[in-house]
């Protein structure tokens, strides 16, 4: 996949030594936006990260954080003033600009602040001009955008232009029928569930429509589907999302360890129980567990956790007295539950108070059509921590003939063992595409 050119900076322009490269994340769930925005940046020294919504951008600035920040007036996850409040509680030292150009939250004006509103002014002047011919995310061509020509300068705001008004309100552009088409589908797909297949944005709707109520959720699908994430959403978008989302795998623990990790123990219950401790679902207290793997868990055991699930109420391990617990409760299995729950192999009351709502992850191989933007999503987050390298059509061509029996965590897998046996080179070629089936 090729991605959008760096500008051309004039000879007197290039950096010098002396000039450190600088940070900024661009938060929006608007490619265009997101893509004129960064153009802009990058001319201007600047590191670029994207986000396409509030929780990615979170999640960026507590990989690494910005010096910068810019964000769209909308965001399709999060309140847009909660999640500034909130970010200038968390990163009070990030400059954050809104799209309009005005101080975010009453963030700290920092020394830079006069190229974000450059970036911002000249990318919504430049709407129209030649941004309504951008592709979509994961198309082949490459459409060469407007050159950013800069002064010679050193200090970072002496010579560019002095930007004293709001910049102007973003043009209507003629946008053919198709793109239309691919960035309805983009919007309406939640940050983080990479994929604008019917199926992939099916999740997305489910996602929304249950995630604001407390009703169990149970997620079906093969392994390395993306069960978790679709977890994270949903805790992500609920009321509960200032309270800790808790997860537990049910197949990672021993049975006879699995009690105790779930409801938590007190001291002396059972031997090496030095002390006390309370147990996941306490730990989740008003806010979300995660039970993953549930299929796993022992019949003995599900027993107990259903006493929970319909009363709310739970006994540790070795105690008489019952502690009341106010969780909402996800569970997720690769297994066929129902059918279990038929044969005896799961408790069919268990499965019935799990699975109000279902919401079913697909394998990969249903929707290969999204694979360049998995691709895209997964190179740009090997990218944090080393540059960044693109992949040529015949290592796409590659990656697209593989029938993917691990789904797309197998796909992120393939790609950082590529990204390492690249090396220094920035393209990825076939030959690093290494499916670990034998030994090149």
């Amino acid at each position: 996949m090729q991605t959008l050119p760096v500008p051309v900076l004039p000879a007197h322009a290039l950096p010098h030594a002396r000039i450190r490269q600088r940070t900024a994340l661009v938060a929006s769930a608007d490619l265009n936006f997101r893509q004129r925005v960064s153009h802009v940046l990058t001319g201007l020294r600047w590191q670029v990260r994207e986000a396409e919504g509030g929780a990615e951008a979170w999640a960026e600035a507590q990989a690494s954080p910005p010096e910068a920040m810019i964000v769209d007036s909308w965001l399709p996850d999060l309140d847009l003033n909660e999640f500034l409040l909130d970010f200038r509680g968390g990163f009070p030292a990030v400059d954050v600009v809104t799209a309009e150009g005005t101080n975010a939250a009453e963030s700290p004006r920092g020394p830079y602040r006069q190229e974000l509103l450059y970036a911002l002014r000249t990318s919504q002047e430049s709407d129209g001009v030649a941004w309504n011919r951008v592709p979509a995310m994961g198309a082949r061509n490459v459409v060469e955008l407007p050159k950013v020509d800069l002064p010679e300068a050193d200090a970072p705001n002496a010579s560019l232009p002095h930007v004293t008004t709001p910049p102007v309100a973003l043009k209507p552009t003629r946008i053919r029928p198709e793109q239309a088409a691919a960035n309805a589908a983009s919007a309406d797909r939640l940050p983080g569930l990479v994929g604008d297949a019917p199926c992939m944005l099916e999740i997305s709707r489910r996602v929304r429509l249950v995630a604001p109520r407390l009703t169990p959720v149970l997620i079906e699908g093969p392994t390395g589907s993306g069960k978790e994430l679709v977890a994270e959403a949903l805790h992500r978008l609920s009321s509960r999302s200032r309270k800790p989302l808790v997860a537990i795998n049910c197949a990672a623990i021993p049975e006879s360890l699995l009690e105790a990790e779930l409801f938590g123990h007190t001291r002396g219950a059972f031997t090496g129980a030095v002390q006390g401790r309370i147990g996941r679902i306490e730990a989740a207290d008003g806010g979300t567990l995660f039970l993953d793997e549930i299929g796993e868990m022992p019949l003995s055991l599900q027993s107990k956790l259903l006493r929970f699930v319909e009363c709310g109420e739970l006994q540790r391990v070795g105690d008489n007295e019952t502690v009341r617990v106010d969780v909402r409760i996800i569970a997720a299995t690769h297994r066929p539950l129902a059918a279990q729950a038929q044969s005896g192999a799961f408790r069919s009351d268990l499965y019935y108070r799990l699975a109000v709502f279902l919401i079913r992850t697909p394998a990969l191989a249903e929707h290969t059509a999204d694979l360049p933007l998995l691709v895209e999503h997964f190179l740009a987050r090997l990218g944090r921590e080393m540059p960044r390298k693109k992949v040529d059509e015949r290592a796409l061509a590659k990656l697209q003939s593989h029938g993917w029996p691990g789904n797309v965590r197998e796909l992120e897998h393939v790609l950082e063992r590529a990204v390492i046996l690249a090396g220094d080179n920035p393209v990825l070629t076939a030959r690093e595409i290494d499916f670990g089936l034998s030994v090149n």
